[in-house]
């Protein structure tokens, strides 16, 4: 058994689920449209551009989770679920991760993007464990803040190497798939890097080494 890594938001889905939370959100009227667009795309470009400031990203993305109850916050991220993240599903994406499983590897999606948005997607996608930003929760309410570091860049590692201390996995053999240059401190780490539908800095590194390139969407 080895572990299959994934990224997920532009690697096992067609799409950012993180901005895409922001999009809804617009839609759904919960923040000021025109502020909130604006902050929201201009974080996505950071983002894309390898030149995120994720704790400020975390502040403005976490903020409108403390306005509601959890209950409401549930109901308001079904209805995400069917109307943005199903969209992006990718059949290919699908079969990679039977392939997997099939083979006995254990999958586990690694995401900057916080566990409130990615954990369902994680279970609907049906993945045996996710490690994710988690927000911070204090009597039953999200506070806008998240717990411990950051899950980007080598934060992932971070959040990796603590993960395996208390399982029985190892990185011996390990797969991870991404498509971004935010993750090539963990493409760098295990013993299969796989660029998937990567971005242009990403490919042309992954053709340098020599590393498996493939697409999910074509």
């Amino acid at each position: 058994m080895a572990l299959a890594i994934f990224d997920l938001d532009n690697t096992l889905i067609a799409g950012d689920s993180d901005h895409s939370w922001g999009v809804f959100l617009v839609e759904r009227q919960l923040v000021d449209a025109d502020v909130y667009r604006r902050a929201n795309d201009g974080f996505y470009a950071d983002y894309k551009n390898g030149t995120l400031d994720i704790r400020a990203y975390l502040q403005f993305s976490l903020a409108p989770l403390t306005q509601h109850s959890m209950e409401d916050l549930q109901k308001l991220h079904a209805e995400f679920m069917q109307k943005h993240i199903e969209p992006l599903m990718l059949p290919k994406a699908v079969a990679l991760l039977k392939k997997h499983h099939d083979q006995g590897d254990h999958l586990l999606i690694i995401t900057a993007t916080n566990g409130f948005v990615t954990r369902p997607i994680a279970k609907r996608l049906g993945v045996d464990d996710i490690l994710a930003t988690d927000p911070e929760v204090v009597d039953g309410r999200y506070t806008g803040n998240f717990v411990g570091t950051p899950c980007f860049q080598a934060g992932k590692i971070t959040h990796l190497h603590e993960w395996l201390k208390s399982s029985h996995h190892s990185l011996e053999g390990a797969y991870f798939y991404s498509d971004s240059i935010n993750d090539l401190p963990l493409l760098e780490l295990v013993d299969n890097p796989v660029a998937v539908d990567a971005d242009e800095r990403l490919s042309h590194i992954a053709r340098e080494r020599n590393w498996t390139m493939l697409s999910l969407r074509d």
